[in-house]
Protein backbone atom coordinates (compact mmCIF):
# COMPACT_ATOMS: atom_id res chain seq x y z
CA UNK A 1 0.00 0.00 0.00
CA UNK A 2 1.15 3.46 -0.80
CA UNK A 3 2.64 6.04 1.91
CA UNK A 4 0.87 8.88 3.43
CA UNK A 5 1.81 11.47 1.97
CA UNK A 6 0.61 15.53 1.17
CA UNK A 7 1.32 17.02 -1.82
CA UNK A 8 0.13 20.86 -3.16
CA UNK A 9 -1.19 21.11 -6.68
CA UNK A 10 -2.05 24.05 -9.22
CA UNK A 11 -5.44 26.04 -9.84
CA UNK A 12 -5.03 29.43 -12.11
CA UNK A 13 -6.16 31.25 -9.18
CA UNK A 14 -5.30 29.60 -5.66
CA UNK A 15 -3.67 26.42 -4.75
CA UNK A 16 -4.72 23.08 -4.10
CA UNK A 17 -4.10 20.41 -1.19
CA UNK A 18 -4.03 16.97 -0.97
CA UNK A 19 -3.93 14.12 1.38
CA UNK A 20 -3.73 10.43 0.63
CA UNK A 21 -3.53 7.82 3.22
CA UNK A 22 -4.69 4.54 4.60
CA UNK A 23 -7.28 5.50 5.99
CA UNK A 24 -9.96 8.62 5.73
CA UNK A 25 -8.55 10.48 8.49
CA UNK A 26 -4.28 9.55 7.68
CA UNK A 27 -6.05 11.24 4.06
CA UNK A 28 -7.31 14.09 6.21
CA UNK A 29 -4.30 14.65 8.08
CA UNK A 30 -1.99 14.52 5.62
CA UNK A 31 -4.42 17.22 3.63
CA UNK A 32 -4.02 19.44 7.13
CA UNK A 33 -0.16 18.78 6.61
CA UNK A 34 -0.46 20.26 3.15
CA UNK A 35 -2.57 23.74 4.28
CA UNK A 36 -0.01 24.25 6.83
CA UNK A 37 2.57 24.23 4.30
CA UNK A 38 0.93 26.70 1.73
CA UNK A 39 1.56 29.21 4.74
CA UNK A 40 4.85 28.20 5.64
CA UNK A 41 7.94 25.70 6.53
CA UNK A 42 6.37 22.97 7.74
CA UNK A 43 9.75 22.48 9.63
CA UNK A 44 9.62 25.40 11.31
CA UNK A 45 6.21 24.69 13.19
CA UNK A 46 6.85 23.13 16.55
CA UNK A 47 4.05 20.57 18.14
CA UNK A 48 4.35 22.60 21.81
CA UNK A 49 0.49 22.78 22.19
CA UNK A 50 -2.54 21.10 21.29
CA UNK A 51 -5.89 21.81 20.14
CA UNK A 52 -8.77 19.56 20.02
CA UNK A 53 -11.51 20.12 17.20
CA UNK A 54 -14.67 17.73 16.20
CA UNK A 55 -16.45 17.68 13.18
CA UNK A 56 -19.78 15.90 12.48
CA UNK A 57 -21.13 15.61 9.02
CA UNK A 58 -22.25 12.43 7.46
CA UNK A 59 -21.01 12.77 3.81
CA UNK A 60 -16.95 12.73 3.52
CA UNK A 61 -16.93 15.32 1.33
CA UNK A 62 -18.34 18.01 3.61
CA UNK A 63 -16.53 16.48 6.34
CA UNK A 64 -13.35 17.33 5.09
CA UNK A 65 -14.41 20.83 4.17
CA UNK A 66 -15.71 21.03 8.06
CA UNK A 67 -12.16 19.48 8.88
CA UNK A 68 -10.43 22.18 7.15
CA UNK A 69 -12.61 25.11 7.69
CA UNK A 70 -12.36 24.22 11.52
CA UNK A 71 -8.46 23.88 11.74
CA UNK A 72 -8.50 27.45 9.33
CA UNK A 73 -10.43 28.95 12.41
CA UNK A 74 -8.33 27.74 14.85
CA UNK A 75 -5.28 29.03 13.16
CA UNK A 76 -7.03 32.26 12.70
CA UNK A 77 -8.22 33.12 16.49
CA UNK A 78 -5.78 31.22 18.28
CA UNK A 79 -2.98 33.08 15.52
CA UNK A 80 -1.55 29.05 15.68
CA UNK A 81 0.12 26.98 13.06
CA UNK A 82 0.14 23.32 13.42
CA UNK A 83 2.15 20.74 12.38
CA UNK A 84 1.05 17.22 13.89
CA UNK A 85 -2.30 15.82 13.84
CA UNK A 86 -4.21 12.60 14.91
CA UNK A 87 -7.61 12.34 13.76
CA UNK A 88 -10.23 9.30 14.97
CA UNK A 89 -13.70 8.19 13.61
CA UNK A 90 -16.35 9.14 15.84
CA UNK A 91 -20.03 8.52 15.38
CA UNK A 92 -21.38 10.82 12.40
CA UNK A 93 -17.73 12.58 12.37
CA UNK A 94 -14.07 12.86 13.57
CA UNK A 95 -12.10 13.70 16.68
CA UNK A 96 -8.96 15.09 16.15
CA UNK A 97 -6.10 17.03 18.24
CA UNK A 98 -3.66 19.38 16.52
CA UNK A 99 -0.52 20.31 17.68
CA UNK A 100 0.95 23.49 16.82
CA UNK A 101 2.15 26.97 18.34
CA UNK A 102 1.52 30.67 18.54
CA UNK A 103 3.11 32.44 15.27
CA UNK A 104 6.17 34.13 15.57
CA UNK A 105 6.44 36.25 12.19
CA UNK A 106 10.47 36.66 12.17
CA UNK A 107 10.83 32.46 12.48
CA UNK A 108 7.71 31.02 10.52
CA UNK A 109 7.90 33.61 7.66
CA UNK A 110 4.01 33.16 6.78
CA UNK A 111 3.99 33.80 3.02
CA UNK A 112 0.50 33.85 2.60
CA UNK A 113 -2.58 33.81 4.41
CA UNK A 114 -5.49 30.73 3.39
CA UNK A 115 -8.56 32.44 3.84
CA UNK A 116 -10.92 29.38 3.51
CA UNK A 117 -11.23 25.95 2.07
CA UNK A 118 -13.84 25.72 -0.96
CA UNK A 119 -15.87 23.17 -2.83
CA UNK A 120 -13.71 24.00 -5.78
CA UNK A 121 -12.12 20.39 -6.37
CA UNK A 122 -13.74 19.02 -3.46
CA UNK A 123 -12.68 14.99 -2.88
CA UNK A 124 -12.46 13.06 0.10
CA UNK A 125 -13.31 9.13 -0.99
CA UNK A 126 -11.76 5.83 -0.92
CA UNK A 127 -9.64 4.98 -4.40
CA UNK A 128 -9.77 1.90 -6.19
CA UNK A 129 -6.75 0.38 -4.62
CA UNK A 130 -8.13 0.58 -0.94
CA UNK A 131 -6.35 4.13 -0.29
CA UNK A 132 -8.05 7.07 0.58
CA UNK A 133 -7.56 10.90 -1.15
CA UNK A 134 -8.77 14.26 0.54
CA UNK A 135 -8.77 17.19 -1.39
CA UNK A 136 -10.00 21.09 -2.49
CA UNK A 137 -8.60 24.45 -3.50
CA UNK A 138 -7.96 26.79 -0.93
CA UNK A 139 -8.78 30.30 -0.92
CA UNK A 140 -5.57 32.38 -0.70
Amino acid sequence: MAEARWELYSHPSDIGVRGLGATREEAFAQAALALTSVITDLAKVQPKEAVEIECKEQDNDLLFLCWLSSLLYEMDTRRMLFSRFEIEAIEGGIKARAWGEPVEVARHEPAVEVKAATYADLKAERQSDGTWIAQCIVDV
